[in-house]
């Protein structure tokens, strides 16, 4: 019996990977992302093996930075799918660098004939709906959101 034991227990541990060397082997794949992750003052909540992936849960301080960060995913690895789970909700606000400032506060944008303030809230954010930040942003020059000229210089809040 004891033997019959013992080659079960062997033969129910050689399939698996001990989880700190694979913990070590995926962060050190997704190191550059990790890295970008805490330039753009993304919160790192955890990062650790789940069902044999990476999992990061994150929160990014908002839309723009949370694709940005998933374009470094794919730079590594298009299929991420295979090793990686990254949770990532945004948190307007929230993190950003050292200091308290947000990484991208100096962006500007200078309106092209045809634009719309949607337009350029998809295009910087993600997400048309997000048009309000860079009206309130730019109150100083804009008096209706519906309407921007060519040529105006606006500020694009991060």
């Amino acid at each position: 019996m004891g033997v019959f034991d013992k080659k079960a227990g062997e033969k129910a541990g050689a399939g698996v990977a001990d989880p700190q060397q694979q913990l070590g082997t995926l962060k050190q794949k997704y190191q550059s992302v990790l890295t970008f992750m805490e330039q753009q003052g993304v919160r790192l909540q955890n990062v650790h093996v789940e069902s044999g992936k990476l999992l990061i849960r994150a929160t990014a301080p908002s839309q723009d930075v949370k694709n940005r960060v998933w374009d470094q995913i794919k730079l590594v690895d298009t299929s991420y799918a295979a090793d990686l789970t990254a949770d990532i909700s945004v948190a307007p606000g929230q993190g950003g660098p050292a200091g308290g400032t947000a990484a991208p506060s100096g962006r500007t944008y200078t309106v092209k004939a045809g634009d719309t303030l949607s337009k350029i809230s998809k295009q910087f954010y993600g997400d048309a709906n997000q048009y309000p930040k860079i009206f309130e942003a730019n109150r100083d020059k804009l008096s209706d959101p519906d309407k921007i000229k060519p040529g105006q210089e606006l500020k694009i809040p991060g």
